[in-house]
């Protein structure tokens, strides 16, 4: 047996496996809203370790040049767990505590008002966009070489990010978290997965400046963020990432309509 060729899915099973211990520590660990924070420092642990297997598990597979049909459809089903159920839980877990703990503080005992904490639910549509996401990539050609829309991988350590600002007291991104912030956050993170939006690839044909200037900020801007921030930096990151890939993609429109 040709062990050789079956490494590449070993590696996204345990990327499978992260996603399915991450969903276990947040639903089933921090169901008490009491461990919710040893929930999600765990998950974002689990999150972690699944980005670093889904990055491996491709590059093992081009260095052993093995690929096959079942390592692709199994990939997209670890991705759908990892980045897709897995932050769909953790958000729904901080959004109904902290909508939960607003309506505490206000001593609400309307039982319209109460039902408000449903509004979590909405943390659901992540996991529906990401399937669409997924699904989306996998037959849309355009995006061999660049990603159109927010991958889900970059999706999840946002949301692993804010995760992580929950679990800190008097963070100064806190406002981030907040119960307001965390319901937008779900309908336009959802949004992003399947939006037209070209993103910046970090794939070099060459190392020069002028093609490559935007790509150089980021990885600079995303070295100091983290060397400061540490994982508090996640959030602002894929925000830069967007922000630069719409610089970007005026310059690149601008550039056409020049030479046209």
């Amino acid at each position: 047996m040709n062990i050789k060729k079956h490494i590449p899915n070993f590696l996204t099973c345990c990327n499978l496996l992260c996603g399915v211990i991450g969903i276990q520590l947040v639903v089933g660990l921090s169901f008490d809203f009491a461990y919710l924070n040893y929930g999600l420092n765990g998950a974002i642990v689990c999150v972690i370790l699944a980005c670093v297997f889904d990055f491996l598990d491709g590059f093992v597979a081009r260095l052993l040049k093995v690929s096959s049909q079942i390592g692709k459809e199994l990939d997209s089903m670890a991705d759908m767990v990892s980045f897709g159920v897995l932050p769909g839980f953790m958000m729904f877990q901080m959004t109904f505590s902290a909508v939960s703990d607003e309506l505490v503080s206000i001593n609400s005992d309307n039982v319209f008002l109460n039902y408000g904490a449903c509004i979590a639910f909405l943390a659901f549509l992540i996991p529906v966009f990401s399937a669409l996401r997924l699904a989306k990539f996998n037959i849309d050609t355009r995006q061999s070489e660049s990603f159109i829309g927010v991958p889900t991988p970059a999706n999840t350590l946002f949301i692993a990010g804010l995760a992580y600002i929950y679990t800190q007291e008097n963070n100064f991104l806190s406002f981030f978290v907040s119960p307001i912030s965390l319901v937008v956050l779900s309908v336009v993170l959802s949004y992003l997965l399947v939006a037209e939006l070209p993103l910046i690839a970090l794939k070099f044909k060459n190392f020069g400046w002028p093609d490559n200037k935007m790509r150089y900020v980021l990885i600079i801007s995303c070295i100091v963020l983290l060397a400061i921030l540490n994982f508090t930096a996640t959030p602002l990151i894929i925000i830069l990432y967007i922000i630069l890939s719409l610089i970007e993609n005026k310059l690149n429109a601008t550039n056409g309509s020049n030479n046209a």
